[in-house]
């Protein structure tokens, strides 16, 4: 895709990446001269935000650490462009990669650079990678590549729309793919190698935001297709009490109390996707007549 002069933003959150994020912006500026070059200093305590603004970026500064996706979304208000470049600061994305996910931007709402098993950076964290592919594949009806990549292109009156979605920490490529996927938008993923991260080690502690990663899923499952998440549990629900029916039946020749549990709280929890259904098919109406919903940002 061929992108006309002052059209693309290339926004880059930093915290702390003195040691990268000097030759990031040469190296993209030499690339890119025309695009529009963000970076957004999270609160670094080093000179991150100086050495950005002598390679040339317009850099953007919070007074204190706020968290990656925070920085994203401050990215994104600041930017001007019609197509936004997110990547990290940490020297792991390469700037020759840029001119190739824009490549394939043509017919696409969203391409996203895909790492391979091999570019992860322990074993755990690649399974657990993995583990979050699956679930989000589930949810979306689409195969996901690379769940949490945030080394992506995407056009900006789509990631505007989600901004008020946008959790303030790592989890929001997770929440801006499955946005993406799950209100009928466009997404490609693109192989790409990842380089070592330059600086210090990263900031993303595998079970806590591992943990942060599966309930976002399950939050934006439950958003835009709860059904997918109440109907399983209330199978699992209804077929427990038919075996447990079973099992007493058979051994007491009678009907448990037990039994009895199980099947009213299978019936209550489909009662409640339904009820959910309906509510996210009025919040898509309200979003067609041009209505936002609010939402706190605190998370």
């Amino acid at each position: 895709m061929t992108i006309r002069p002052f059209e693309l933003s290339i926004i880059i959150p930093a915290y702390n990446e003195a040691e990268s994020i000097g030759a990031i912006v040469t190296a993209i500026q030499f690339r890119h001269p025309n695009a529009e070059l963000i970076v957004i200093d999270d609160g670094s305590s080093d000179k991150t935000a100086e050495i950005a603004k002598q390679a040339g970026a317009a850099v953007h500064r919070h007074p204190y650490n706020m968290g990656n996706g925070a920085a994203i979304k401050s990215g994104i208000r600041a930017s001007h462009g019609d197509v936004l470049v997110l990547m990290d600061g940490d020297g792991q994305h390469d700037p020759d990669d840029i001119e190739k996910l824009l490549c394939e931007m043509s017919g696409y709402d969203m391409v996203v650079a895909a790492r391979t098993g091999s570019d992860h950076a322990t074993l755990f964290r690649g399974v657990g990678n993995q583990l979050c592919n699956w679930l989000a594949t589930y949810v979306a009806k689409f195969k996901i590549v690379d769940l949490t990549s945030g080394f992506r292109v995407v056009k900006s009156d789509i990631a505007r729309s989600f901004l008020y979605l946008l959790p303030n920490t790592y989890s929001y490529p997770t929440t801006l793919t499955l946005g993406v996927l799950r209100t009928g938008r466009s997404l490609k993923y693109v192989p790409v190698q990842i380089h070592k991260r330059k600086g210090g080690a990263s900031n993303i502690s595998v079970v806590r935001d591992g943990v942060r990663f599966f309930m976002m899923i399950l939050k934006i499952c439950t958003l835009y297709s709860p059904l997918r998440i109440f109907l399983p549990v209330s199978a699992a629900m209804f077929f427990t009490g038919l075996l447990y029916y079973f099992y007493t039946f058979m051994a007491y020749s009678r009907f448990t109390n037990m039994s009895a549990l199980l099947f009213l709280t299978a019936v209550i929890i489909f009662m409640m996707g339904l009820i959910s259904e309906q509510i996210n098919q009025l919040r898509f109406e309200r979003s067609d007549d041009g209505i936002c919903p609010e939402r706190d940002e605190s998370s």
